[in-house]
């Protein structure tokens, strides 16, 4: 078995996730090379002035990956998540590691290992379980699959935080997608709550009955962090909770809860894409300290459209 350290780890998607852990194995001086999507068009200019500074080989295709990594980790948005499995399986060499990073439904994660264990790689699922930015390559991972107890030690080795869920594939991501009913949903329904509190000039009642109910929970410090992660990620999240929909689904139940989070965090984003809340990349977006601000952009677009 190859040392983990010696590993050529392929970065399917080399987006805020895909960057954060090419840094942190950069730093191990493990060689890492990436694709993604974007690299040939207008956004792909800042990942390549990323990959250059960190020593990031990148690769032109999924094949091109695939063929010369001894581990990849796909982390993309969670509707690419089958589809990347079948790009990859494609080229994938007989025995190399997939860690399925991406916040996908327990089937999708089943379909994808199907695609990958079938041309001869190990598929591993992994749920992330919680935001990956304070944490970084240690955020909780749990890991499921036949092929889990296995690859446990050795992405802790390289300093994942990776703990076995299950050696069944599915339990993991059932897991992850659970805990996303309720996160994502709080999300949702607190850019809901306040924003229609300021409209009627009460949002300082509402907290103060919520700091009641909740003591515990530091509402204003909280709701401005919810406001920024889902103006800047609202789109991912929304994938994921469609993800989280489909889940509720697979257990038979109607997703009326998972199916408006995804609404919201979707319309959030749609905001953001028209520049409400400044220009992505730059400290004027979503960076306030005081979620009212993004409430007041939301409700003066609003006023806006209803005045036409």
């Amino acid at each position: 078995m190859l040392d983990p350290r010696r590993w050529q780890i392929g970065l399917v998607g080399y987006g805020e996730v895909g960057r954060i852990l090419a840094e942190d194995l950069r730093q191990q001086d493990i060689r890492v090379a990436a694709h993604d999507i974007k690299l040939g068009g207008e956004q792909g200019a800042p990942l390549k002035e990323h990959a250059a500074k960190f020593g990031v080989a990148l690769a032109g295709s999924h094949a091109e990956l695939t063929a010369k990594s001894d581990f990849i980790v796909s982390a993309v948005t969670a509707s690419q998540a089958v589809p990347v499995a079948k790009a990859c399986a494609a080229s994938v060499n007989q025995g190399t590691w997939f860690l399925d990073f991406n916040s996908a439904s327990p089937g999708a994660k089943q379909r994808a290992a199907a695609l990958i264990d079938a041309a001869g790689g190990r598929y591993v699922e992994g749920a992330v379980m919680t935001s990956v930015p304070p944490y970084r390559i240690k955020v909780p991972l749990l890991l499921g699959g036949p092929g889990a107890k296995e690859l446990e030690p050795l992405l802790n080795a390289i300093g994942f935080a990776a703990k076995v869920a299950s050696d069944n594939l599915g339990v993991s991501s059932a897991v992850k997608m659970c805990r996303s009913i309720m996160i994502k949903g709080l999300e949702a329904m607190v850019i809901e709550s306040f924003t229609t509190a300021r409209a009627y000039g009460v949002e300082d009642s509402v907290l103060a009955s919520l700091t009641e109910t909740f003591p515990g929970i530091n509402w204003e410090k909280q709701g401005a962090y919810f406001f920024q992660r889902v103006i800047e990620h609202g789109r991912r999240r929304a994938e994921e909770v469609r993800e989280v929909a489909e889940t509720v689904r697979e257990a038979g139940l109607t997703p009326w809860s998972a199916q408006g989070t995804a609404e919201r965090q979707a319309w959030v984003a749609d905001l953001a894409d028209e520049g409400l809340f400044g220009t992505k990349g730059t400290k004027e977006f979503a960076r306030s300290a005081d979620w009212r601000t993004e409430a007041d952009r939301i409700l003066a677009r609003i006023n806006r459209k209803t005045s036409r």
